[in-house]
């Protein structure tokens, strides 16, 4: 069995709730949810972690109490952390805007995501049937170098292509899959990418991967608390179900079921406040 290697970002999700989203120019009052840990690398690492998969997480904090107490969290759940401090830039922050129906919005603040180093990529020791999981919320380019660097070890390359941003054609070629939602796989289409493995997300629909499919799990209006990280929980689990070697078929139905779970909680991970 190979580890999950999780290559993205750790950010304090700053959470507010309204009736209803503002439209532009609008001003509504809302109510402070919390701060939570966040970021899409966060979250797919404690969900391949909750998926039973041995987790290394690779990213960066600020120097501040926040990221202190991000880093205390994942190593308290077992992951092994490649998260040196950085003092130029405060951790990332996410400010997020969730509505009476659970639909979000989301701006986030990168901060010291922008300053991964490829060191810790090299420190994480991928090797043969580990699974390097990378999202787009830290550089494309340093993505493209530890996907080349995780192929070279032997690794799979797992892409997340959130949030969108094109990458060189042969980083997408060796990820196996590309994930995308729907409105990422609109942006893909319009571009000259062709990636050779495709998993496309549906939210309540399911999901595909090339000729596998799952359908959504059904779930009462009642039980959906929110959005947030619904799609980071899908891949994480999947990662962690790729790295036990399990088929494509297994793998997505882990993820449609952990993306299910996921949208029945608040916040990007269960128990997750700072």
């Amino acid at each position: 069995m190979g580890r999950v290697v999780v290559l993205g970002s750790l950010n304090v999700d700053v959470v507010t709730r309204v009736e209803r989203h503002p439209r532009p120019g609008e001003t509504v009052l809302g109510g402070a949810a919390g701060r939570f840990a966040g970021g899409k690398g966060g979250n797919q690492a404690m969900a391949a972690r909750r998926a039973g998969a041995e987790v290394v997480m690779v990213g960066r904090v600020g120097a501040d109490d926040a990221g202190a107490a991000y880093l205390s969290r994942l190593q308290r759940h077992g992951i092994e952390t490649q998260v040196p401090s950085c003092a130029d830039a405060p951790t990332g922050t996410a400010f997020i805007t969730v509505d009476d129906v659970g639909e979000n919005t989301i701006v986030v603040v990168p901060g010291a995501n922008d300053m991964v180093q490829d060191a810790a990529v090299t420190a994480a020791r991928l090797g043969p049937g580990d699974v390097l999981l990378c999202s787009l919320e830290v550089p494309a380019d340093l993505v493209a170098r530890a996907a080349h660097l995780a192929a070279r070890s032997g690794a799979r390359v797992v892409i997340n292509l959130a949030p969108y941003a094109p990458l060189p054609h042969d980083v997408v070629a060796l990820a196996d899959p590309v994930i995308v939602n729907e409105e990422e796989m609109r942006q893909l289409a319009d571009s000259d990418l062709i990636p050779t493995s495709l998993l496309v997300t549906f939210g309540a629909a399911g999901a595909r991967w090339d000729g596998e499919e799952v359908s959504g799990i059904r779930l009462d209006d009642a039980d959906v608390v929110d959005t947030v990280g619904a799609g980071d929980a899908f891949c994480g689990a999947l990662a962690a179900a790729l790295a036990a070697g399990t088929t494509r078929k297994e793998a997505l139905e882990a993820a449609n079921r952990a993306g299910s779970e996921a949208v029945q909680w608040s916040g990007a991970q269960p128990g997750a406040a700072l």
